[in-house]
């Protein structure tokens, strides 16, 4: 029965790629295909970056968790001793995990599970990530109290993340193509405590587009960067996000010196060529060979440069070139570079 019903879910989310809908919408309507055979009480869905594997937007279902929640959530996601974060479930390529698999001691070290589940009554965890092609483009959490999921509920989990995966990597494709919006870079200060101390007058009109989401998000994604900057081994720590107009956006922060105490600025700005770019080739499927190809190509080095710079024979690169013409639907380098330029 159980088959039956993974079928007809995924039928139900592939047929989401026909429409025009954004992310945002595409995983409200896919929250309550799957929530009709795995319940739970509080669910979240997250679009992540497949070259950094950070979350680039969040989807709530009905019932959102609790705003004074949210923070320590974003914390537990970019800490490296959190278990089962989105990023090392894509990283270990399992497709589900459940809380229940930790022992006692892992599950008091977990910080969403101590934290945030524990004091809201919740006990059970259920998380899957949405890949295909090798590319991870969203995840889901679910959390509920009392009854754990089980093996039939995980197995229709396993069965409709691939579709969910394809339909987040059409949105992402859908959304790379869009023109930025036009607001002018914004820098935000966030003191000690990731607390906002100060910021440019632009930082209002990108509070506005990361809302439009979900009340508060410009504060989670401050979070987030505060977090990520502490746990980043580098000097800065860079991120892709969507906002409200499903447009994508680069987040940058880096510790600032010198001063009495502990600060970062964030650096908040349209997303370029380069990072569009970089989207549209993870959402086209291109492997990372055809993906320094393309980039060969955009820079316009004929067939020979691109094999002495890249190690291989000309009849390689053009093997190559055959591939990413078909992945992207274009018969000449030139339409290759005007389908991945992103729109003025």
């Amino acid at each position: 029965m159980w088959e039956e019903r993974a079928h007809r879910a995924r039928c139900q989310i592939l047929d989401l790629a026909a429409g025009d809908c954004g992310l945002s919408q595409v995983y409200g309507e896919a929250i309550a295909v799957v929530g009709r055979t795995v319940g739970s009480e509080l669910t979240c869905w997250a679009a992540i970056d497949p070259d950094t594997l950070t979350i680039s937007a969040m989807v709530s279902g009905e019932v959102r968790i609790p705003v004074e929640y949210e923070p320590l959530l974003a914390e537990a996601e970019c800490s490296a001793s959190e278990p089962h974060t989105f990023a090392e479930l894509a990283r270990r390529r399992r497709s589900v995990a459940q809380l229940s698999e930790l022992t006692a001691h892992e599950r008091d070290a977990s910080l969403r599970a101590r934290e945030v589940w524990r004091p809201l009554g919740l006990d059970q965890e259920a998380r899957t990530v949405f890949v295909t092609d090798g590319a991870c483009w969203g995840a889901a959490g679910m959390v509920r109290s009392g009854r754990d999921f089980d093996e039939r509920e995980l197995e229709f989990l396993r069965a409709v993340a691939p579709a969910i995966a394809s339909v987040s990597r059409l949105a992402a494709l859908r959304e790379a193509a869009l023109p930025d919006g036009g607001t002018a870079p914004a820098i935000v200060v966030l003191g000690g405590y990731g607390e906002l101390r100060s910021a440019t007058s632009a930082a209002q009109a990108w509070r506005g587009r990361f809302d439009a989401i979900a009340p508060h998000r410009f504060e989670l994604l401050m979070r987030l960067m505060w977090v990520g900057s502490r746990e980043s081994t580098g000097h800065r720590y860079r991120v892709r996000v969507r906002d409200g107009r499903a447009r994508w956006a680069v987040l940058e922060a880096s510790p600032l010196v010198g001063g009495a105490e502990p600060e970062v600025a964030v650096l908040i700005s349209g997303a370029g060529a380069d990072d569009v770019g970089a989207v549209l080739l993870a959402a086209y499927g291109l492997t990372d060979r055809e993906r320094d190809i393309v980039r060969e190509v955009a820079s316009g080095r004929s067939t020979l440069e691109i094999g002495h710079r890249l190690f291989i024979s000309p009849y390689t690169v053009q093997d190559h070139l055959k591939s990413i013409f078909s992945k992207v639907g274009v018969h000449s380098r030139g339409e290759l570079v005007d389908r991945l330029r992103p729109a003025a």
